[in-house]
C-alpha cells in the first residue's frame, strides 16, 4: 500500500531500494470510511497522514457549531494537526474524511526515530513543511489582497481537483463564507 507515498517521497529526495525497505518499517496503514475521524479536536495529534487514495479535511467547529474548513487532502497530501504533532498538546482541529480513504501513518515516536536514522527523511519532511509554509502564506496574502471573486478563480485554478470533487458548502467554509455568499461570486464569475 505504500506505492503513492514512496513515488512521492522520490520525487523529493530519492531513496535507494535500502532505505525504502528500513522506511517501510516506521510506517503503518490505516483505512478511514467516510465521516470516519483520523483526529478529534482536543485529543493529542499522535501521526500524520499521507492520503494514498481518499479524501480529507481538516477543521474547527465554532460555539454556534459552524465547520471551518483549514485543509482539504486527496491523495498524495499530508494531513493533520502539525501543531499537535510537534508539541504534544491538544488539537485544535478535527481530521476526518469525506471519501472512504487509505492513509500512511507516520507516528510521533516514528518520526523522530526516522529523523535520526534517515537524514533523507529529514531533507523530506522539511520540504513538505516548507510548500505548506508557503501555501499558508499565499493562502492568508490572497485573504486580504483580493475580491471575492479573485480567490475563488485562484482557488479552482491551483486546486482543480479539489472544486470538483468536495461540496461547495466545504468549499465556502474553506473560504470563509457562507454556501450563499459563494453561490452569488460564483454567479458574478459566470456573467462575466
Amino acid at each position: 500500500m505504500y506505492e503513492l507515498f514512496l513515488q512521492h517521497f522520490n520525487t523529493k529526495v530519492a531513496l535507494t531500494a535500502e532505505e525504502e525497505a528500513l522506511l517501510k518499517t516506521y510506517l503503518t496503514q490505516k483505512k478511514l470510511r467516510r465521516k470516519q475521524y483520523l483526529l478529534q479536536s482536543g485529543d493529542i495529534c499522535k501521526a500524520f497522514a499521507f492520503i494514498e487514495k481518499g479524501a480529507m479535511k481538516s477543521y474547527t467547529v465554532d460555539d454556534a457549531g459552524v465547520e471551518h474548513i483549514i485543509q482539504f487532502g486527496i491523495e498524495g497530501w499530508i494531513i493533520a494537526d502539525l501543531y499537535s504533532f510537534l508539541t504534544g498538546e491538544p488539537a485544535l482541529y478535527n481530521v476526518d474524511a469525506v471519501e472512504d480513504a487509505e492513509l500512511v501513518l507516520i507516528s510521533k515516536s516514528a518520526h523522530d526515530a526516522l529523523l535520526k536514522v534517515l537524514p533523507k527523511y529529514e531533507t523530506y519532511t522539511r520540504l513538505n513543511f516548507e510548500g505548506a509554509y508557503i501555501a499558508m502564506q499565499r493562502r492568508l496574502t490572497s485573504i486580504i489582497s483580493n475580491s471575492l471573486e479573485e480567490r475563488y478563480e485562484q482557488f479552482t485554478a491551483q486546486y482543480p481537483e479539489i472544486a470538483q470533487r468536495f461540496p461547495q458548502h466545504m468549499i465556502a467554509s474553506y473560504m470563509g463564507l457562507t454556501p450563499e455568499t459563494l453561490s452569488r461570486v460564483r454567479k458574478r464569475i459566470s456573467v462575466k
